[in-house]
C-alpha cells in the first residue's frame, strides 16, 4: 500500500450533519488556527467518497452489539467491563467535553467577538458550562447573594449524601418539560451527568464555605477551576491514556518538577496565538467514551432495580427523587466488594463495540441518523479526517495490520469470531476511520477478560497533548499562573486528590 494515499478531489462544501461551525472557513488550509483547527494539517483525508457513506453505516453496525439478552447479574463478572476504568469517568469524560466545546462563551471572555458567536465555547478548561456568563450575565443561575450557586430539588437514596440535590429547574405550563437551567443544557442529557453538574455547583458552594465571606466570588472560582484541572490532568487522564504516556507528556511528574523547570513533550498539538480545538480530537480520538457506556447502571443501594440507559437514564426532564446518585458505586474508594450492589460499576472496554441501544438513539437526543457510531463515521467523513493508519505513520507508530483492526467487543468468547475491518468493505484495507482506529488501537491490549483497557499510542497521545496543551495555551490555568499549584490539604485523601474527594467534598457543602 502506498505511504501516501492520492488526494480526494476537492469535496462538496461542508454544511451537513457533522459540521463544527467555524471549520467551514478552515478548508484543507494547513495554515488555519481558530477556534476548531486541524492537528495533523498535512494529512489527506481519508480515501472515502459519497458512494463510500453505506460501507460507514454498515461498519456501524457491525459495531452494534446485538440486543442484550438480560443484563449481567450484578453477583457476576461481566466480560465486558473494563477492571481499569471505573463508570464515572465516562461521564467525567463527557462533563469534560461540554467545558471544552459549544455553548455560551466564558465569563472570561466578555468581548465582542463575533467569533465567539458563532462557535460558542472557550477551549478552555474553566468550567462556563458551570458557570455560564457568571452572576452579572446570568443572575438567574445564582442565589441572591451572587456568589452561591442555586441548587435544584432534594434528591434521596444515597446515605452517604442527606442533602443530595438535582440542578434547578423552570417551572413550565401544565404540559411542558421542566427544562434545567444550567450554564451548559447538554449536561441534562442524562441522570448521571447531571448529577455530576450538580455536584460541581455543590463544590463552588463548598469552596465558598471554606474560604469564607471574605473570598471574592473570581477567588472562589479561581479555586473551583484549578481543583478541577488538577482532577483532570492528575486522574482523568492518566487513567484514560495510561501512566506511560502520560509520563511522557508531562515529564515534570516523573522528575518531581514544575512544568516550568520541565515543560510538557508536545509534539504534535501546536498553536501560534491561543489553543484551539482540532477536529481529529473532538470528532475522533475524545469519542472514545462511546465504547465505555453501559447498557444499565446502579444508582444507589436502596434502589430494588438498576436502569437501563434509554429510557431509564434520559434526561431533559425531572428525574424520580430516589435516584440520588451514590458517587462510591462510580469511582473507587477505599476497598469495595468486586461483586454486589455495593461494588463499583466498571466502565465498558474501549474497543469497536457499543451497546445496543447505542444504535438507536431517542430523538431528543439525535436523529437522521440515529446510530451514534455512524453519526461519529460520517462525522469523520464529513470532517475530511485522515485515516488512522496516516496519523500513526506521521506519528512515528507502525500502523496496525488489517488483519488485526477487528470489529466487536474485547472479550474471550467473541474475539476469536471478530470480523477484520477490510472484510466490511475493500475500501477499508489501509483506509481505517480515524474513530475506529484508536478503538482498534486500545483493543490490541487484550488478552484475557481481566485485561485493563486504556487508550493506545496514537488515540493516547492525541488525547493527552491536546488536554495538557489547551491548559498549557490557557493563560488563566493553573499552570501557567501557578505551576506549583497543590489541592487544599484538607480536601485530600491518601495525600492525592483524585474526582472521589472532589465529589466528597461537595456533600459537605452547607444546604
Amino acid at each position: 500500500m502506498s505511504s501516501q494515499p492520492a488526494p480526494l478531489p476537492r469535496q462538496r462544501k461542508l454544511g451537513k450533519h457533522g459540521e463544527l461551525r467555524g471549520l467551514g472557513r478552515a478548508g484543507r488550509s494547513p495554515l488555519f488556527e481558530g477556534r476548531f483547527g486541524r492537528m495533523f494539517r498535512t494529512l489527506p483525508p481519508a480515501q472515502f467518497t459519497e458512494s463510500d457513506i453505506p460501507a460507514l453505516v454498515q461498519l456501524a453496525k457491525g459495531m452494534t452489539a446485538a440486543l442484550d439478552d438480560p443484563p449481567t447479574p450484578e453477583t457476576e463478572a461481566d466480560d465486558e467491563e473494563n477492571t481499569g476504568i471505573s463508570a464515572g469517568y465516562t461521564y467525567l469524560g463527557q462533563f469534560i467535553d461540554h467545558d471544552i466545546t459549544f455553548d455560551p462563551a466564558s465569563s472570561l471572555q466578555k468581548q465582542d467577538d463575533p467569533e465567539a458567536l458563532t462557535d460558542y465555547r472557550t477551549p478552555r478548561f474553566d468550567l462556563d458550562n458551570l458557570y455560564g456568563r457568571g452572576p452579572d450575565d446570568q443572575p438567574y443561575l445564582y442565589r441572591d447573594d451572587g456568589r452561591r450557586f442555586l441548587l435544584g430539588d432534594p434528591l434521596v437514596g444515597n446515605d452517604n449524601d442527606k442533602n443530595a440535590r438535582g440542578v434547578p429547574r423552570n417551572s413550565p405550563v401544565q404540559g411542558e418539560r421542566a427544562r434545567a437551567i444550567l450554564g451548559d443544557p447538554r449536561n441534562d442529557e442524562n441522570v448521571i451527568v447531571s448529577q455530576l453538574h450538580a455536584s460541581m455547583l455543590r463544590f463552588h458552594n463548598r469552596m465558598i464555605d471554606v474560604l469564607g465571606d471574605g473570598a471574592s466570588f473570581e477567588e472562589v472560582q479561581q479555586s473551583v477551576r484549578w481543583h478541577y484541572q488538577w482532577v483532570v490532568l492528575n486522574d482523568f487522564l492518566p487513567t484514560i491514556i495510561g501512566e506511560d504516556t502520560w509520563k511522557s507528556i508531562l515529564p515534570h511528574i516523573v522528575k518531581g518538577t514544575t512544568v516550568r523547570e520541565d515543560p510538557p513533550q508536545l509534539k504534535f498539538y501546536k498553536w501560534r496565538n491561543e489553543g484551539f480545538m482540532p477536529v481529529e480530537f473532538s470528532v475522533a480520538a475524545y469519542r472514545f467514551g462511546h465504547s465505555m457506556i453501559r447498557p444499565i447502571y446502579r444508582l444507589n443501594t436502596k434502589m430494588e432495580n438498576r436502569l437501563t440507559i434509554f429510557p431509564g437514564l434520559l434526561g431533559f426532564e425531572p428525574f424520580a427523587a430516589k435516584q440520588a446518585i451514590d458517587w462510591r458505586l462510580f469511582f473507587k474508594v477505599g476497598d469495595p466488594p468486586e461483586t454486589g450492589p455495593k461494588r463499583v460499576q466498571p466502565a465498558y472496554k474501549i474497543d469497536t463495540s457499543l451497546v445496543n441501544p447505542l444504535r438507536n438513539l431517542p430523538a431528543i437526543v439525535a436523529h437522521d441518523p440515529s446510530s451514534l457510531p455512524a453519526r461519529n463515521l460520517i462525522r469523520g467523513f464529513r470532517m475530511s479526517l485522515p485515516s488512522g493508519q496516516e496519523v500513526a505513520r506521521f506519528m512515528g507508530e507502525t500502523p496496525i495490520d488489517d488483519k488485526d483492526l477487528r470489529v466487536g467487543k474485547a472479550t474471550k468468547a467473541d474475539t476469536p469470531n471478530n470480523k477484520p475491518l477490510a472484510d466490511i468493505s475493500p475500501v477499508f484495507k489501509g483506509n481505517a476511520p480515524l474513530w475506529f482506529y484508536v478503538l482498534a488501537e486500545a483493543q490490541q491490549q487484550f488478552k484475557t477478560d481481566k485485561t485493563p483497557l486504556h487508550l493506545g499510542p496514537v488515540g493516547g497521545r492525541i488525547v493527552g497533548e491536546v488536554i495538557v496543551g489547551l491548559m498549557l495555551a490557557d493563560s488563566h490555568s493553573f499552570l501557567r499562573q501557578r505551576p506549583g499549584f497543590q489541592p487544599r490539604e484538607d480536601f485530600q485523601s491518601n495525600r492525592q486528590f483524585k474526582m472521589s474527594d472532589l465529589l466528597r467534598q461537595a456533600t459537605l457543602a452547607e444546604p
